[in-house]
């Protein structure tokens, strides 16, 4: 495929994008959309399945209760208006990896409706208006053996794991997005970020972009600059990353923009987005709604959600992220590039449990945001999921503050809990990590380290005082890191002084 023959910027100066994103969160039930069959990810390939979501003939599906409970809390956090009566659908097209090759959603009836969520963009505001929330069900999971590019094309056979097929999803889908001109990818990863952090608060998913809890199809399209008549849209499918939401929204405008340009047209179709190369290519011809085949499921009963329930709903929805934030750091006193940081690392939340359990605000950060974060690289896993809690740290934080620890032991009692050793306390027994408090062993330490470099004391009494971190590391090293750094340095200093007086 030919590269983009306009910039960005050029592509701005000619065209008003237009978005509309489409997200699919699937939902954190035990159990899924239609059967009680298990949710849990990464189980073998087609060992969480029962004739109802493999649609074996006589099976007769139940909709999930909570499944129902989470859209209803999605719905209201997104400032809809929740449906008082709703029903099923089934949706046809054909399937490789839907048993039943049709999946049943909600076509006219959405659970909920008409709301929007405001996002921060640069320090602005963008009100991105909400079309709907439904409800609907997973496909199961196609995995194409042989080819190069893991695609069906060029593939010797495919493998169907009917795992993922029927666990509970919601779909929110925006209205048009306009008037963000050069802003319309940033727009796009701002909006996705704060759905996805206001799903997470809800607790009813754990929206893993990388296990595909979360995915995102980006709708783009342009209109000449001025011509409110949208122009025809693409959708690219699945896209799996913040970061690759923005890069996918800014390559489709450049690339339609191109194809403007040199007299083409746009065809309507679903894309894929390659993330090594930041481009995207031709999918399938995108269907219509009349294409879908839409009629009411026969086999479920409309859903009607009583008013008290749905108001005893709201009164347990949380603190909304972006306010919470804006609290704990105005308590905190952090700096904004310091809670920005702490927002990007993902942190916040842990450190707002170790602050709760005894650390201090700077001390809590400073871990979560340095240390931790390096273990967490070198693991491979994001920074919640490293094997200590918000407890341990802060009781280590708690021996630091007490001479217990010092801060150098106290990383390799981390590093032990890391390790599976136990808790704080058994790895501190079980490696023998205590401070070095005795100031005749450090006196001696002393002695024997100004003995094997002489001419470090002369130095000092010299006033080049700094010659002490010689001695003070060679003390540090003997003790193994387990002696108080700043007591051997005031050993030291009186050792020093001393001799100098005796010899004066």
């Amino acid at each position: 495929m030919s590269a983009p023959v306009l910039d960005y910027d050029q592509t701005i100066e000619q065209f008003d994008p237009v978005l509309g994103l489409e997200v699919h969160v699937e939902l954190g039930t035990a159990t899924k959309m239609f059967c009680g069959c298990p949710t849990e990810f990464g189980a073998a390939p087609n060992t969480q399945v029962c004739p109802v979501c493999l649609a074996l003939p006589g099976a007769m599906p139940t909709v999930n209760r909570t499944a129902v409970e989470y859209a209803i809390r999605i719905g209201l956090a997104l400032n809809c208006a929740i449906a008082p009566w709703c029903q099923f659908a089934r949706k046809n097209y054909f399937y490789p990896d839907m048993p039943k090759n049709f999946q049943t959603s909600q076509y006219d009836d959405p659970i909920a409706s008409n709301g929007y969520l405001d996002v921060d963009v640069d320090g602005e505001t963008v009100r991105v208006e909400i079309e709907r929330a439904h409800m609907e069900e997973d496909t199961g999971k196609s995995t194409h053996v042989g080819g190069a590019t893991g695609r069906i094309h060029g593939a010797e056979y495919s493998l169907l794991d009917y795992n993922r097929a029927g666990v509970p999803l919601v779909e929110i889908v925006t209205k048009p997005i306009v008037g963000t001109k050069a802003s319309a990818p940033q727009v796009a990863r701002a909006y996705v970020t704060a759905l996805r952090d206001l799903l997470q608060s809800l607790g009813v998913s754990d929206v893993r972009m990388d296990q595909g809890s979360l995915r995102c199809d980006a709708n783009v399209s342009l209109t000449p600059a001025g011509n409110p008549v949208f122009g025809t849209r693409t959708e690219t499918k699945n896209v799996n990353s913040l970061r690759s939401v923005e890069r996918a929204v800014r390559y489709e405008i450049t690339r339609q923009g191109a194809v403007l340009v040199g007299g083409g047209t746009v065809k309507q179709e679903t894309r894929h987005f390659d993330e090594a190369s930041g481009t995207t290519s031709p999918g399938r011809s995108k269907e219509t709604a009349e294409d879908y085949r839409y009629f009411p499921e026969p086999d479920l009963v409309p859903v009607a959600p009583a008013a008290e329930w749905v108001a005893e709903i709201r009164d347990t929805l949380p603190e909304l992220p972006w306010l919470r934030r804006a609290r704990l750091q105005a308590e905190w006193g952090f700096a904004d590039k310091e809670m920005r940081d702490l927002v990007a690392g993902g942190g916040v939340e842990l450190v707002a449990a170790t602050v709760e359990a005894g650390a201090t605000p700077n001390e809590a950060r400073s871990w979560w945001t340095s240390y931790l974060p390096q273990q967490a690289n070198t693991r491979g896993v994001a920074l919640d999921e490293l094997p200590i809690t918000p407890v341990q740290l802060a009781a280590v934080i708690a021996k630091v503050n007490g001479g217990e620890l010092t801060t150098k032991l106290a990383q390799r009692v981390v590093d032990g809990v890391l390790a599976g050793e136990g808790e704080p306390d058994e790895v501190i027994a079980a490696r023998g990590l205590v401070v070095v408090s005795d100031d005749s062993a450090l006196q001696q330490a002393v002695d024997e380290a100004l003995a094997a470099q002489p001419g470090i004391a002369d130095k000092i009494r010299r006033g080049k005082v700094q010659a002490a971190g010689a001695i003070v590391g060679a003390v540090m090293k003997a003790t193994r890191g387990q002696a108080d750094a700043a007591r051997v340095r005031e050993l030291l200093l009186a050792t020093v002084g001393g001799a100098a007086d005796g010899n004066g």
